[in-house]
């Protein structure tokens, strides 16, 4: 492989990791705050029929 196309590689490489990982974080966030709003839904639920 030439100079210029193992940069290249290298380049697409490193890019990829870097999309995947942003993907993950995403992911991540997305699920913690589904799980908080399911907890606070859960509380809300629970006030509200102490309340009846």
């Amino acid at each position: 492989m030439s100079g210029l196309a193992a940069e290249s590689s290298d380049l697409l490489h490193h890019l990829l990791l870097d999309r995947a990982i942003k993907v993950v974080i995403v992911v991540v966030a997305v699920s913690v705050l589904a799980l908080g709003m399911a907890v606070i839904w859960r509380r809300a639920e629970r006030a509200r029929r102490r309340l009846d």
